[in-house]
């Protein structure tokens, strides 16, 4: 399978009278580039949705965002901490054994004063398997679009390939033809310069004028290159980078072939392959 790094996922959960809400995006980029916003209650799982991400995708910016939303009309109940209350009481009376002019602490103060009151929210230990399994889910659907993203990819890329053989097998029978109409204008201006024609001085610069000319072998590089590029598709994997590699190769054989190029339409052919070349790279940025 070929993977995109392009993608979206998202899905919630209901935990008790609470809702976690798993957010993962991603974009290209070289290596992998890993970024958490979590809330702060809920900080203690990024450890291990790191190691989740990180097991299953090699390459792109991820983002991950997981956050839990208090589902509406449901009530919290509060209990005090009698524990706590007792212990507040005791230091209360001391402080005002030593000071009788002191004022005591007020109903409203006493609901502040932390650790008194504590909600019936779950806390991480309760959540934490329920964030492991979104976790799975929804990675699970992240690689679900990378993978249907990447597919059009490769079949785009395919199609391109497709064009650059049709082209390569254009270019190969036309250089017999350049070097045969070579020859004739060659004898046609040393007819009307010497009226006459030296055949022995003609075929040696028919000669020299093929070999000038030969492409031969950048044509047959850019179908190896063409070759591995649809093996590399065939296999799959993390592959953007190997693909990418050979784009500047196909590039390269392509420059080449413009800068040999004995004729209009051969330097056309050349320009149409950069194109699809460049059309390739764009594309490939894309893929992990």
């Amino acid at each position: 399978m070929i993977y995109s790094m392009t993608g979206f996922a998202m899905s919630s959960q209901e935990q008790n009278d609470v809702s976690i809400h798993l957010e993962l995006r991603s974009v290209n980029s070289r290596y992998l580039d890993l970024s958490f916003r979590i809330a702060d209650d809920l900080r203690a799982a990024e450890p291990a949705l790191r190691e989740l991400i990180s097991a299953r995708i090699t390459r792109g910016k991820v983002e991950c965002r997981l956050n839990l939303q208090t589902q509406t009309g449901a009530p919290r109940a509060f209990t005090p901490n009698t524990a706590q209350l007792a212990r507040l009481a005791a230091t209360e009376t001391a402080v005002l054994e030593q000071f009788p002019g002191a004022r005591p602490l007020s109903v409203s103060e006493l609901l502040h004063w932390p650790g008194i009151l504590a909600d019936d929210s779950p806390g991480f230990e309760q959540l934490q398997p329920a964030i492991n399994g979104l976790a799975g889910a929804v990675l699970d659907e992240l690689l679900a679009t990378r993978r249907r993203e990447g597919e059009k990819l490769a079949a785009m890329i395919l199609e391109r390939i497709a064009r650059m053989r049709e082209l390569t097998a254009a270019a190969a029978p036309r250089i017999p033809a350049i070097v045969e109409e070579y020859r004739d204008r060659l004898t046609r201006r040393l007819q009307e310069v010497l009226a006459t024609a030296d055949e022995e001085r003609i075929a040696q610069e028919a000669v020299l004028y093929a070999a000038r000319i030969d492409v031969a072998e950048e044509l047959t590089r850019l179908s190896a290159h063409l070759d591995e590029v649809e093996r590399i598709l065939a296999t799959g994997g993390a592959v953007g980078k190997r693909l990418d590699f050979l784009m500047q190769e196909l590039n390269r054989e392509a420059n080449t072939l413009a800068s040999k190029s004995p004729a209009r339409d051969i330097t056309g052919i050349a320009m149409e392959m950069k194109v699809q070349i460049e059309q390739i790279r764009e594309q490939v940025q894309n893929i992990e």
